[in-house]
């Protein structure tokens, strides 16, 4: 952007900024501040009470904070959506205290956990670490969603929008709610993401997490969320009356409600001829990635070798690029070249060894002496006709003493 265009909007930006400080100085009591009017709007257009439950979904690759609420069917709907501002680490669970990786998985958030005096403006606790996380001796403290744009560990909003999702809590709470669920995920666990993630070294605990991912997609309500085994288990009704899930221990008998097994089972069916496709489609763009890299990589040993080649040919000629030889260019061709006019044609540039032949042999022939075969060699000479000799003969014609030996094509010589 031109200084001009950046001076020109100037004021709007500062408005702009202006307004979300002067929203955010107008709250005395950020903790019971109500939640603006456009989103009261929205819950009453799809049947949501501004008390009833909620749930949160957190997707780290998108980057994004989903607030779900109940409706009066008892299905939940996305009521708002907010861009993460920050949250530290990668894709991946957290393991330990201080490694800066912001948690995944299913977390229970309780009324204890909301922070109303945080140093990050509102903030609740995520509870990490949960069962799940302790059965594996997973360790950490104080890792939450919270205000200020700042994360070491965390996910973190700015304070507008933490104030918004502080507010669904506060007022779920206040209808009755015993505790809502964040799901703290690495992406959406669409067949796409998970074939393109397939090689992660957490990908069996992203497809665990997944199946609560599933249920949650299917019937729109939390999923019920235990841990046996040192295992995610979602939506398991014990068979056995008073059996309890405990973290580290086998899991009591338990199964699935039926509606949601059908379902499920139907689902899991079509999401897994997606994954197939999504694979090949990756391992496809993969094979062809190689290739085209390999192609590369060929091309430009093929031309580090030209540039060898040719810096060796400069380095034997002392220094100097090769070129070719004036000789060179009336070679094998046409030795008659077009000539300016009064100039006489030029020789048949020849060899030097093939020059010294045949003046030896002109000078043999000059001398009366026969040339040495070598010396004649590829040049056609001719040979007397026997018939004109004997005619010759008969006739006294013989050649005589003093009678030029000379060659026929020598007799107009000047010598």
């Amino acid at each position: 952007m031109t200084p001009t265009r950046t001076l020109r909007f100037l004021p709007v930006l500062l408005l702009g900024l202006t307004g979300c400080q002067d929203a955010l100085d107008s709250v005395a009591n950020k903790v019971e501040h109500p939640l603006p009017a456009r989103l009261v709007n929205k819950m009453k257009a799809q049947d949501m009470s501004t008390r009833s439950p909620i749930m949160m979904r957190i997707f780290k690759e998108e980057g994004i904070l989903e607030v779900w609420k109940q409706k009066g069917n008892g299905r939940y709907d996305i009521i708002a959506s907010y861009e993460i501002c920050k949250w530290s680490g990668e894709l991946g669970p957290k393991f330990k205290e201080g490694d800066r990786q912001a948690p995944e998985g299913y977390y229970r958030i309780y009324p204890h956990q909301m922070n109303p005096r945080s140093s990050y403006y509102l903030s609740f606790n995520m509870g990490f670490p949960n069962s799940y996380d302790r059965s594996h001796g997973r360790t950490g403290s104080n890792l939450m969603v919270h205000g200020a744009c700042s994360s070491a560990g965390c996910y973190s909003m700015t304070d507008e929008q933490v104030l918004e999702i502080y507010g669904f809590a506060r007022d779920a709470f206040k209808g009755g709610q015993e505790y809502f669920i964040v799901e703290a995920l690495p992406f959406r666990m669409t067949p796409e993401n998970m074939a393109r993630h397939r090689d992660s070294e957490h990908f069996e605990f992203w497809k665990m997490l997944k199946v609560g991912y599933d249920h949650f997609e299917l019937t729109r309500r939390p999923p019920k969320v235990d841990v046996c085994e040192r295992q995610y288990v979602f939506n398991q009704i014990p068979q056995i009356e008073n059996a309890s899930f405990q973290a580290s221990a086998a899991c009591p008998p338990a199964s699935v409600p039926t509606t949601l097994a059908v379902a499920y089972s139907a689902f899991e069916k079509d999401w897994n001829q997606n994954f197939i496709k999504a694979v090949a489609k990756f391992d496809n763009e993969e094979a062809r990635q190689i290739a085209a890299n390999e192609a590369r990589a060929e091309a430009e040993a093929r031309r580090a070798e030209r540039e060898a080649e040719k810096a060796a040919r400069i380095a034997a000629n002392g220094g100097q690029s090769a070129s070719v030889p004036v000789l060179g260019l009336f070679s094998t061709g046409n030795p008659l070249k077009a000539l300016a006019p009064g100039t006489a044609p030029a020789a048949p540039l020849t060899s030097a060894p093939a020059a010294a032949e045949t003046a030896a042999t002109e000078t043999a022939s000059d001398a009366g002496q026969t040339a040495p075969a070598a010396a004649n060699a590829g040049v056609p000479v001719p040979t007397p006709n026997p018939a004109v000799q004997s005619q010759l003969a008969d006739a006294g014609q013989a050649s005589q003493p003093g009678q030029s030996d000379k060659p026929f094509w020598k007799i107009w010589s000047s010598k």
